[in-house]
């Protein structure tokens, strides 16, 4: 087996601390140098005795150990947590980018991932990436939810209709890990056959049609009936965008184009009104 190195060592931890809200990882780096701090700054004794000497290298070895990471360690957490930031950010923009029509098929069979990861997370689950290493990696997404655990696969397909086989591979994997459920999650459709196998089982199957329903519920109504909106939708997360008056700031009662999920994603995207 190859050796691993630090930079090998260190590049998992910050992936690791990356599945964790950003918090998390802000919160192991302020604790991380509170406890290697204190062993840094700890005074080594001026006299050593001749059954000590053991001791004392170790104590010092652990000291200048403690004194590098005391900035390195904290270092690593800060970058996962910017990490874990980027992720969610970038998870809602994609979850308001899918309200329109043609989002889904907009993206990339890896923005598809984040996608369901997001459109998961919002209904309680927790996500975590299985880093798949290509559109179709296997188990994709693991969920858990209530202390059961559950296995989601992804189809980014857009001209083809997922059969059969995809899914009683995925119902092979479920029972072989003892999960709870499953899904199958496509930006397009099924076939007969494959909707016929899941009937009866802890096997749900999602097509393009029923995620964008889930997301567009999960985001809120858009625009109202009757309601002006933008062509050309948010310039940052591609959702409709609506006429909005400023209330406060330095223009008072002007009207400009805002993005509609601003409400649900926080997304700040705006238009000037011509």
């Amino acid at each position: 087996m190859a050796r691993r190195n630090k930079s090998d060592l260190l590049s998992d931890l910050i992936d690791i601390t990356a599945r964790f809200p950003w918090w998390v990882g802000v919160l192991l780096a302020l604790v991380s140098y509170a406890g290697l701090h204190l062993v840094a700054a700890s005074p080594l004794p001026t006299a050593v005795q001749p059954g000590q000497v053991g001791s004392f290298v170790a104590s010092s070895l652990w000291r200048v150990l403690a004194m590098v990471g005391q900035y390195l360690l904290p270092f690593v957490f800060l970058l996962g947590a910017a990490v874990s930031a980027f992720k969610r950010r970038r998870a809602t923009r994609l979850h308001a980018a899918a309200y329109r029509a043609d989002g889904v098929a907009r993206m990339s069979w890896q923005e598809f991932e984040v996608l369901v990861g997001e459109y998961f997370r919002r209904q309680g689950y927790s996500v975590t990436d299985n880093g798949g290493g290509g559109p179709d990696g296997g188990v994709d997404v693991l969920l858990k939810k209530d202390g059961k655990r559950y296995l989601v696969q992804c189809k980014h397909w857009r001209a083809f209709r997922v059969g059969v086989q995809p899914v009683r591979e995925l119902y092979g994997v479920m029972a072989a890990n003892g999960v709870a459920g499953g899904f199958v999650v496509t930006s397009g459709s099924f076939t007969e056959e494959a909707c016929e196998f899941s009937e009866g089982l802890a096997l749900e199957l999602i097509d393009g049609r029923m995620l964008q329903r889930g997301i567009r519920a999960q985001s809120g109504p858009g625009p109202k009936a009757g309601a002006s909106a933008h062509p050309s939708g948010c310039p940052l997360c591609q959702a409709p965008m609506v006429q909005r008056q400023a209330r406060n700031g330095p223009t008072p009662g002007k009207k400009f184009w805002g993005c509609s999920g601003y409400a649900q994603t926080g997304c700040r995207g705006t238009r000037e009104l011509d």
